[in-house]
């Protein structure tokens, strides 16, 4: 008798285990409730036997191109946003790496910071992110990067490029200014009938008066280009769109003054008016946004559960509390998350890719909601992990970077015109 209660202890143990193993893998995925089917006709991709799986090869490896089922793979959807980052060099183009080589961002609490790794990035080999890209450490500079840049986004049907902006004479931490880059991008999107919208970014100083200096400044430079993003209001006006990135670290008074018809040095109005669209990251922030006068909302981050705006689950309220007030709800989608290449403290934050059915996960999540516009977090944001642009398998000496296998590497295009098929399908029966 106590051999058999030994082993029914010992099953129970197992179980338990298997149990807790399973639970923490759907932990990483973290779906919505309710949003755990596909969209019809659209079959996930076959699961390999790891979430991510990491390359076993020593070099750069080329694939056969992956095609779409679709009658025009011409064909873009301007309700399809995506957020695109133009702050990469090389030093073929710039002289030395910009970004590649990032930063490993210590935690603000020191006791921590001490018990991870320090230091720079030291490219082509070792890179600022989890994955590494096909065209390799590459410049934003260079035409053929843009150019293939810009076919991978036709081929994923994407409308609308959201470019990544700071103030002329301005960039982040890690970069350079690059505000020459503009005109080349707007020219390189016009050939393949891609528009280009701005989102513009917490530079040093940004506040309601600035603001209305780089909307003026935009506007006046680049908004007579045929490439240059309009959204139809319904009133019939065509205005361009802004997404202002971390809004909320100005009081909603502060933009009241621009945003609003009795502002102080309001824009409504005027030759610079247009659709202003404000981050959610807390729930607070709904009503900061709508005091402040903005447009609309988006909620940016890729990783499930992140923030409340980031969550599933809160869309359908945030929806419905945008419909209540007239405000626009854009949605963030992003195939998975993972920036412990820069921020290797930030594990707890990873969200798998689990071969594409993290992302089709949101896409469902997203469509549930019935947006009129779904932004998608990121082509090329390789710190973070939200890229869809091609990634291929590679390891180094010192690196084992994660990859797309065993699918190919532009999985995440063809299930990104995949789904703005279905999105543009789904639209047109919400109308009926």
């Amino acid at each position: 008798m106590a051999r058999l209660r030994r082993k029914a202890c010992i099953a129970l143990f197992l179980f338990t285990l298997f149990i807790f193993g399973t639970m923490m893998g759907l932990r990483t995925l973290k779906p919505s409730d309710g949003f755990s089917d596909l969209a019809p006709g659209l079959e996930l991709m076959p699961f390999g036997e790891q979430s991510e799986r990491r390359s076993v090869s020593n070099e750069v490896i080329s694939h056969p191109q992956t095609t779409v089922n679709s009658p025009d793979q011409t064909k873009v959807y301007y309700d399809l946003h995506i957020f695109y980052y133009m702050w990469y060099g090389n030093p073929k183009f710039d002289n030395n790496y910009i970004h590649w080589d990032h930063v490993m961002v210590p935690h603000w609490d020191p006791k921590i910071s001490a018990s991870y790794p320090k230091g720079r990035h030291s490219p082509p080999e070792d890179i600022g992110s989890s994955f590494y890209p096909e065209l390799g450490p590459y410049s934003s500079k260079d035409p053929e990067v843009l150019e293939e840049h810009m076919k991978q986004l036709r081929a994923a049907a994407i409308g609308v490029l959201v470019l990544s902006w700071y103030p002329p004479g301005t960039a982040d931490e890690n970069g350079e200014s690059v505000e020459d880059l503009v005109p080349l991008i707007l020219d390189a999107a016009l050939r393949y009938n891609i528009k280009v919208a701005f989102h513009i970014q917490p530079y040093k100083g940004r506040d309601d008066r600035t603001l209305h200096d780089n909307i003026k400044y935009i506007i006046d430079n680049f908004g007579s280009h045929a490439a240059f993003y309009r959204y139809k209001t319904s009133t019939s006006k065509s205005l361009p769109l802004f997404y202002i990135y971390d809004s909320y670290l100005t009081p909603p008074e502060s933009w009241a003054n621009l945003l609003t018809l009795t502002g102080t040095h309001s824009i409504r109005n005027t030759p610079y008016d247009a659709v202003f669209i404000g981050l959610l990251v807390e729930e607070g922030h709904k009503h900061d946004i709508l005091t402040g006068g903005f447009d609309g909302i988006y909620t940016y981050f890729a990783s499930n559960g992140f923030s409340f705006g980031s969550s599933h689950q809160n869309w359908k309220s945030i929806k419905s509390y945008c419909d209540t007030n007239n405000l626009m709800f854009i949605p963030s989608v992003g195939p998975g998350y993972i920036d412990t290449s820069i921020r290797p403290w930030n594990n707890h934050n990873t969200r798998n890719r689990v071969n594409g059915k993290y992302y089709e996960t949101a896409l469902q999540a997203a469509l549930t909601v019935r947006p009129e516009i779904v932004s998608i977090t990121s082509f090329n944001e390789w710190h973070e992990g939200t890229q869809i642009e091609k990634s291929t398998p590679k390891k180094t000496a010192t690196h084992l970077y994660l990859d797309y296998l065993p699918h190919q590497p532009d999985l995440y295009l063809v299930l990104t015109r995949k789904w703005a098929e279905h999105f543009n399908k789904e639209k047109e029966q919400w109308l009926m």
